[in-house]
Protein backbone atom coordinates (compact mmCIF):
# COMPACT_ATOMS: atom_id res chain seq x y z
CA UNK A 1 0.00 0.00 0.00
CA UNK A 2 3.09 2.15 1.22
CA UNK A 3 4.48 1.91 -2.54
CA UNK A 4 1.51 2.23 -4.22
CA UNK A 5 0.90 5.76 -2.50
CA UNK A 6 4.61 6.94 -3.30
CA UNK A 7 3.90 6.07 -6.65
CA UNK A 8 0.68 7.94 -6.86
CA UNK A 9 2.99 10.94 -5.31
CA UNK A 10 5.26 10.84 -7.75
CA UNK A 11 2.74 11.18 -11.01
CA UNK A 12 1.19 13.96 -9.04
CA UNK A 13 4.73 15.62 -8.90
CA UNK A 14 5.27 15.25 -12.61
CA UNK A 15 4.87 18.58 -14.77
CA UNK A 16 1.87 19.11 -16.48
CA UNK A 17 2.75 18.90 -20.31
CA UNK A 18 3.17 22.49 -21.72
CA UNK A 19 0.51 24.14 -23.39
CA UNK A 20 1.24 25.79 -26.78
CA UNK A 21 -0.59 28.92 -26.22
CA UNK A 22 -1.93 30.80 -29.99
CA UNK A 23 -2.63 33.99 -31.91
CA UNK A 24 -5.49 34.11 -34.51
CA UNK A 25 -5.26 36.72 -37.77
CA UNK A 26 -9.07 37.77 -39.24
CA UNK A 27 -9.39 40.07 -41.51
CA UNK A 28 -8.60 40.52 -45.36
CA UNK A 29 -5.82 39.91 -48.03
CA UNK A 30 -3.26 42.20 -46.03
CA UNK A 31 -3.10 40.54 -43.86
CA UNK A 32 -4.42 36.52 -45.05
CA UNK A 33 -1.27 36.47 -47.17
CA UNK A 34 -1.97 37.19 -50.64
CA UNK A 35 0.83 37.51 -53.15
CA UNK A 36 3.27 35.47 -49.97
CA UNK A 37 3.91 33.48 -53.14
CA UNK A 38 6.78 35.59 -54.81
CA UNK A 39 9.73 37.63 -52.94
CA UNK A 40 10.53 40.33 -55.13
CA UNK A 41 9.51 40.90 -58.44
CA UNK A 42 11.00 40.30 -62.33
CA UNK A 43 9.43 40.45 -65.73
CA UNK A 44 11.57 37.50 -66.06
CA UNK A 45 11.16 33.40 -65.60
CA UNK A 46 8.36 33.70 -62.75
CA UNK A 47 11.04 30.88 -61.05
CA UNK A 48 13.47 33.11 -60.27
CA UNK A 49 10.68 34.87 -57.38
CA UNK A 50 8.72 31.72 -56.75
CA UNK A 51 9.53 31.43 -52.86
CA UNK A 52 6.57 28.91 -52.10
CA UNK A 53 5.32 27.29 -55.28
CA UNK A 54 1.88 26.67 -56.54
CA UNK A 55 1.12 24.88 -52.92
CA UNK A 56 1.33 28.42 -51.83
CA UNK A 57 -2.26 29.32 -50.33
CA UNK A 58 -3.28 25.38 -49.07
CA UNK A 59 -4.35 25.96 -46.19
CA UNK A 60 -5.29 22.51 -45.83
CA UNK A 61 -4.66 19.22 -47.27
CA UNK A 62 -3.44 19.76 -51.24
CA UNK A 63 -6.23 22.73 -51.59
CA UNK A 64 -7.77 26.21 -50.10
CA UNK A 65 -10.41 25.91 -47.35
CA UNK A 66 -12.02 28.75 -49.38
CA UNK A 67 -10.89 29.14 -52.70
CA UNK A 68 -9.37 32.68 -53.06
CA UNK A 69 -8.73 33.88 -49.37
CA UNK A 70 -5.38 33.40 -50.27
CA UNK A 71 -4.62 32.10 -46.68
CA UNK A 72 -0.20 31.31 -47.65
CA UNK A 73 2.01 29.97 -46.00
CA UNK A 74 4.14 33.03 -45.33
CA UNK A 75 1.15 35.04 -43.75
CA UNK A 76 2.37 36.87 -40.51
CA UNK A 77 0.61 35.09 -38.39
CA UNK A 78 2.13 32.12 -38.42
CA UNK A 79 5.02 33.31 -35.91
CA UNK A 80 6.29 29.91 -34.71
CA UNK A 81 8.31 29.01 -32.22
CA UNK A 82 5.45 26.73 -29.91
CA UNK A 83 2.93 29.17 -30.92
CA UNK A 84 -0.55 27.72 -32.47
CA UNK A 85 -1.87 29.89 -35.23
CA UNK A 86 -5.08 30.33 -37.02
CA UNK A 87 -5.34 32.22 -40.06
CA UNK A 88 -8.99 33.27 -40.21
CA UNK A 89 -8.59 36.27 -43.07
CA UNK A 90 -9.62 36.00 -46.47
CA UNK A 91 -9.00 37.59 -49.39
CA UNK A 92 -11.50 40.47 -50.79
CA UNK A 93 -13.14 40.51 -47.33
CA UNK A 94 -14.76 43.51 -45.73
CA UNK A 95 -16.55 43.68 -42.16
CA UNK A 96 -19.51 41.60 -43.76
CA UNK A 97 -19.85 38.66 -45.64
CA UNK A 98 -20.34 38.17 -49.26
CA UNK A 99 -20.81 35.21 -51.65
CA UNK A 100 -17.72 33.08 -50.93
CA UNK A 101 -16.04 35.94 -49.18
CA UNK A 102 -16.41 35.54 -45.08
CA UNK A 103 -16.49 39.07 -43.76
CA UNK A 104 -15.37 39.91 -40.58
CA UNK A 105 -19.06 38.72 -39.09
CA UNK A 106 -18.51 35.34 -39.97
CA UNK A 107 -14.41 35.07 -39.27
CA UNK A 108 -15.47 36.35 -35.38
CA UNK A 109 -18.40 33.32 -35.67
CA UNK A 110 -15.33 30.53 -36.54
CA UNK A 111 -13.31 32.73 -33.57
CA UNK A 112 -15.72 31.79 -31.13
CA UNK A 113 -16.01 28.05 -32.30
CA UNK A 114 -12.31 27.60 -31.93
CA UNK A 115 -11.88 29.90 -28.66
CA UNK A 116 -14.48 27.56 -26.86
CA UNK A 117 -11.81 24.76 -27.43
CA UNK A 118 -9.21 26.66 -27.52
CA UNK A 119 -8.57 27.84 -24.10
CA UNK A 120 -4.75 29.35 -24.66
CA UNK A 121 -5.66 32.19 -27.18
CA UNK A 122 -2.87 35.19 -26.30
CA UNK A 123 -4.19 37.30 -28.83
CA UNK A 124 -6.18 38.11 -31.98
CA UNK A 125 -4.79 40.24 -34.53
CA UNK A 126 -7.47 42.23 -37.03
CA UNK A 127 -7.35 43.96 -40.04
CA UNK A 128 -10.49 45.41 -41.85
CA UNK A 129 -11.73 47.82 -43.77
CA UNK A 130 -10.25 48.68 -47.40
CA UNK A 131 -12.55 46.98 -48.75
CA UNK A 132 -15.35 48.56 -47.33
CA UNK A 133 -13.89 51.36 -49.28
CA UNK A 134 -13.43 49.29 -52.34
CA UNK A 135 -9.57 49.35 -52.34
CA UNK A 136 -9.33 46.77 -55.71
CA UNK A 137 -11.94 49.41 -57.27
CA UNK A 138 -9.15 52.02 -56.55
CA UNK A 139 -5.93 50.20 -57.93
CA UNK A 140 -7.79 49.75 -61.00
CA UNK A 141 -8.96 53.08 -61.84
CA UNK A 142 -5.78 54.46 -60.97
CA UNK A 143 -3.76 52.10 -63.30
CA UNK A 144 -6.55 52.46 -66.19
CA UNK A 145 -6.52 56.47 -66.24
CA UNK A 146 -2.49 56.20 -66.56
CA UNK A 147 -2.57 53.43 -69.19
CA UNK A 148 -5.65 55.68 -70.95
CA UNK A 149 -4.08 58.96 -70.90
CA UNK A 150 -1.14 60.95 -72.50
CA UNK A 151 2.08 62.72 -70.06
CA UNK A 152 0.84 65.79 -71.78
CA UNK A 153 -3.11 65.76 -71.11
CA UNK A 154 -3.64 63.49 -67.63
CA UNK A 155 -6.87 61.68 -66.67
CA UNK A 156 -6.05 61.32 -62.66
CA UNK A 157 -7.75 59.39 -60.58
CA UNK A 158 -7.76 61.41 -57.29
CA UNK A 159 -10.84 63.70 -58.83
CA UNK A 160 -12.88 60.54 -60.47
CA UNK A 161 -16.91 61.05 -59.21
CA UNK A 162 -16.81 57.64 -57.45
CA UNK A 163 -13.42 58.00 -55.52
CA UNK A 164 -14.52 61.19 -54.04
CA UNK A 165 -17.17 59.78 -52.71
CA UNK A 166 -15.12 56.70 -51.39
CA UNK A 167 -13.36 59.52 -49.28
CA UNK A 168 -16.34 61.41 -48.34
CA UNK A 169 -17.05 62.29 -44.63
CA UNK A 170 -20.29 60.82 -44.84
CA UNK A 171 -18.94 57.60 -46.50
CA UNK A 172 -15.52 57.95 -43.87
CA UNK A 173 -18.36 58.09 -40.99
CA UNK A 174 -20.26 55.08 -42.16
CA UNK A 175 -16.68 52.86 -42.59
CA UNK A 176 -15.55 53.61 -38.69
CA UNK A 177 -18.89 52.60 -37.96
CA UNK A 178 -18.36 49.52 -39.59
CA UNK A 179 -15.09 48.75 -38.52
CA UNK A 180 -15.90 49.46 -34.41
CA UNK A 181 -18.34 46.78 -34.91
CA UNK A 182 -16.47 44.69 -36.51
CA UNK A 183 -14.16 44.39 -33.32
CA UNK A 184 -17.26 44.57 -31.36
CA UNK A 185 -17.87 41.06 -32.96
CA UNK A 186 -14.55 39.84 -31.99
CA UNK A 187 -14.83 40.98 -28.12
CA UNK A 188 -18.03 39.62 -28.00
CA UNK A 189 -16.91 35.92 -29.73
CA UNK A 190 -14.31 36.07 -27.15
CA UNK A 191 -16.78 36.93 -24.37
CA UNK A 192 -19.35 34.33 -25.68
CA UNK A 193 -16.60 31.51 -25.58
CA UNK A 194 -16.03 32.28 -21.68
CA UNK A 195 -12.91 34.62 -22.55
CA UNK A 196 -12.53 37.44 -20.12
CA UNK A 197 -10.26 40.43 -21.45
CA UNK A 198 -8.04 39.54 -19.48
CA UNK A 199 -7.23 36.33 -20.82
CA UNK A 200 -6.07 38.02 -24.50
CA UNK A 201 -5.46 41.02 -26.74
CA UNK A 202 -6.67 42.32 -29.47
CA UNK A 203 -3.56 43.61 -31.48
CA UNK A 204 -5.70 46.45 -34.33
CA UNK A 205 -3.27 46.46 -37.37
CA UNK A 206 -2.96 49.21 -39.53
CA UNK A 207 -2.40 48.94 -43.53
CA UNK A 208 1.05 49.14 -44.99
CA UNK A 209 1.85 51.56 -48.11
CA UNK A 210 2.25 49.84 -51.25
CA UNK A 211 4.03 52.82 -53.32
CA UNK A 212 5.94 55.54 -52.26
CA UNK A 213 5.50 59.29 -53.02
CA UNK A 214 5.42 60.17 -56.76
CA UNK A 215 9.01 61.60 -56.23
CA UNK A 216 10.06 58.08 -54.96
CA UNK A 217 9.25 56.11 -57.93
CA UNK A 218 12.34 54.99 -60.27
CA UNK A 219 10.08 55.26 -63.19
CA UNK A 220 9.27 58.21 -65.18
CA UNK A 221 6.03 59.31 -66.28
CA UNK A 222 6.50 59.78 -69.74
CA UNK A 223 6.97 56.84 -71.95
CA UNK A 224 5.17 53.00 -70.96
CA UNK A 225 7.71 51.86 -68.55
CA UNK A 226 6.00 52.62 -65.28
CA UNK A 227 4.02 50.19 -66.28
CA UNK A 228 5.28 47.91 -68.77
CA UNK A 229 8.51 47.03 -66.84
CA UNK A 230 7.65 48.13 -63.37
CA UNK A 231 4.43 47.18 -62.68
CA UNK A 232 3.06 50.37 -61.15
CA UNK A 233 1.49 52.65 -63.92
CA UNK A 234 0.09 55.86 -62.09
CA UNK A 235 0.55 59.42 -62.07
CA UNK A 236 2.49 61.39 -59.73
CA UNK A 237 -0.25 63.17 -58.04
CA UNK A 238 -2.26 60.21 -57.87
CA UNK A 239 0.23 58.30 -56.35
CA UNK A 240 0.72 61.13 -53.48
CA UNK A 241 -3.18 60.99 -53.01
CA UNK A 242 -3.27 57.25 -52.38
CA UNK A 243 -0.80 58.09 -49.60
CA UNK A 244 -1.75 61.20 -47.83
CA UNK A 245 -4.86 60.30 -48.34
CA UNK A 246 -6.13 56.91 -49.04
CA UNK A 247 -3.65 55.10 -46.92
CA UNK A 248 -4.10 57.76 -44.23
CA UNK A 249 -8.09 57.31 -44.39
CA UNK A 250 -7.84 53.22 -44.25
CA UNK A 251 -5.76 53.68 -41.06
CA UNK A 252 -7.46 56.72 -39.32
CA UNK A 253 -10.85 55.04 -40.10
CA UNK A 254 -9.12 51.88 -37.77
CA UNK A 255 -7.58 54.00 -35.20
CA UNK A 256 -10.89 55.77 -34.91
CA UNK A 257 -12.96 52.69 -34.50
CA UNK A 258 -10.58 51.19 -31.64
CA UNK A 259 -10.45 54.30 -29.92
CA UNK A 260 -11.40 53.92 -26.10
CA UNK A 261 -11.94 49.90 -26.82
CA UNK A 262 -10.38 48.55 -23.56
CA UNK A 263 -8.08 45.11 -24.48
CA UNK A 264 -7.51 46.71 -27.90
CA UNK A 265 -4.23 47.51 -28.44
CA UNK A 266 -2.87 49.27 -31.97
CA UNK A 267 0.03 47.29 -33.92
CA UNK A 268 1.20 50.23 -36.95
CA UNK A 269 2.64 48.73 -39.67
CA UNK A 270 2.16 51.81 -41.95
CA UNK A 271 5.48 52.36 -43.11
CA UNK A 272 7.13 48.84 -42.55
CA UNK A 273 7.96 48.67 -45.75
CA UNK A 274 10.16 51.70 -46.26
CA UNK A 275 12.85 51.65 -48.73
CA UNK A 276 11.47 48.29 -50.43
CA UNK A 277 8.10 49.54 -51.84
CA UNK A 278 6.67 48.64 -55.16
CA UNK A 279 9.08 50.96 -57.78
CA UNK A 280 10.87 52.87 -55.44
CA UNK A 281 14.37 54.50 -56.28
CA UNK A 282 15.92 52.17 -53.41
CA UNK A 283 15.15 48.80 -54.94
CA UNK A 284 14.25 47.38 -58.59
CA UNK A 285 13.46 44.36 -60.29
CA UNK A 286 16.09 41.29 -60.12
CA UNK A 287 17.21 41.85 -63.46
CA UNK A 288 17.61 45.20 -62.66
CA UNK A 289 19.75 44.82 -59.49
CA UNK A 290 21.62 41.75 -60.72
CA UNK A 291 19.72 39.42 -58.72
CA UNK A 292 19.90 35.76 -59.81
CA UNK A 293 16.89 34.54 -57.73
CA UNK A 294 15.46 35.42 -54.30
CA UNK A 295 17.08 32.81 -52.61
CA UNK A 296 20.64 35.21 -53.91
CA UNK A 297 22.50 36.93 -50.67
CA UNK A 298 21.32 40.61 -50.07
CA UNK A 299 18.02 39.99 -52.48
CA UNK A 300 16.15 40.86 -49.70
CA UNK A 301 17.57 44.28 -49.09
CA UNK A 302 17.73 44.88 -53.33
CA UNK A 303 14.18 43.89 -54.61
CA UNK A 304 10.85 45.02 -53.69
CA UNK A 305 8.62 43.62 -50.99
CA UNK A 306 5.21 44.81 -52.75
CA UNK A 307 3.49 42.63 -55.66
CA UNK A 308 3.67 43.79 -58.78
CA UNK A 309 0.47 45.42 -60.33
CA UNK A 310 0.03 42.84 -63.66
CA UNK A 311 -1.86 44.31 -66.70
CA UNK A 312 -2.55 42.11 -69.70
CA UNK A 313 0.40 42.34 -71.10
CA UNK A 314 2.22 40.81 -67.97
CA UNK A 315 -0.64 39.28 -66.10
CA UNK A 316 0.34 35.80 -67.35
CA UNK A 317 -0.03 32.16 -65.39
CA UNK A 318 1.07 31.26 -62.23
CA UNK A 319 0.05 35.21 -61.28
CA UNK A 320 -2.88 35.90 -60.26
CA UNK A 321 -4.52 39.56 -60.64
CA UNK A 322 -5.66 39.24 -56.88
CA UNK A 323 -2.19 39.28 -55.89
CA UNK A 324 -1.14 43.08 -57.28
CA UNK A 325 -0.30 45.69 -55.27
CA UNK A 326 -0.07 43.35 -52.05
CA UNK A 327 2.86 43.09 -49.74
CA UNK A 328 4.80 39.52 -50.91
CA UNK A 329 6.96 36.92 -49.46
CA UNK A 330 9.56 39.30 -47.89
CA UNK A 331 6.52 41.59 -46.87
CA UNK A 332 4.18 39.17 -45.11
CA UNK A 333 7.64 37.91 -43.58
CA UNK A 334 8.73 41.13 -42.25
CA UNK A 335 5.13 41.90 -40.72
CA UNK A 336 5.17 38.48 -39.00
CA UNK A 337 8.41 39.43 -37.48
CA UNK A 338 6.63 42.16 -35.94
CA UNK A 339 3.98 40.06 -35.08
CA UNK A 340 6.23 37.86 -33.52
CA UNK A 341 7.52 41.08 -31.07
CA UNK A 342 4.46 42.45 -30.59
CA UNK A 343 2.99 38.64 -29.54
CA UNK A 344 5.63 39.53 -26.98
CA UNK A 345 5.84 36.03 -25.44
CA UNK A 346 2.23 35.78 -24.65
CA UNK A 347 2.17 39.57 -22.73
CA UNK A 348 0.43 41.24 -26.24
CA UNK A 349 1.52 44.90 -26.83
CA UNK A 350 1.05 47.29 -29.72
CA UNK A 351 3.60 49.52 -31.15
CA UNK A 352 5.05 50.86 -34.77
CA UNK A 353 6.70 48.38 -36.91
CA UNK A 354 10.01 49.75 -38.51
CA UNK A 355 12.21 48.14 -41.37
CA UNK A 356 16.04 46.74 -40.48
CA UNK A 357 18.17 44.97 -43.06
CA UNK A 358 19.37 41.87 -43.45
CA UNK A 359 17.75 38.55 -42.78
CA UNK A 360 17.08 37.16 -39.06
CA UNK A 361 17.78 33.08 -38.50
CA UNK A 362 14.57 32.23 -39.35
CA UNK A 363 14.66 34.09 -42.71
CA UNK A 364 12.57 37.15 -42.19
CA UNK A 365 13.70 40.68 -42.53
CA UNK A 366 14.91 42.04 -40.06
CA UNK A 367 12.18 44.75 -38.37
CA UNK A 368 11.85 46.51 -34.55
CA UNK A 369 8.22 47.38 -33.06
CA UNK A 370 8.99 50.14 -30.70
Amino acid sequence: MRALWLALVAVLALPAAARADSVVALGDSAISGEAGRWAGNTNGAYTRTDALGPTAYHDVSGRESIPGCHRSKSAEVHIGGGVKSYNLACSGARTYTRPNKPGLDAQADTLRQIALTDRDIKAVVVLIGANDYGFADIVETCVVNWLTSPSWWKNYCRDDSDMVQMFSAANIANNTQAVKGAFARVKQAMADAGYSEADYEILAQTYSAPLPVGSGIRYPESGWTRQTIGGCGVWNKDVDWARTTVVEVLNSTIRNAVAGMSNVQLLEMTEALAGRKLCETTVGLLEEKGVASWKSAGAVDKTEWVHQVRTVTTLLPPYQLQEDAHPNYWGQMAMRNCLRQAYNGGAPRGGKCTRGTGLNALGEPNMALR
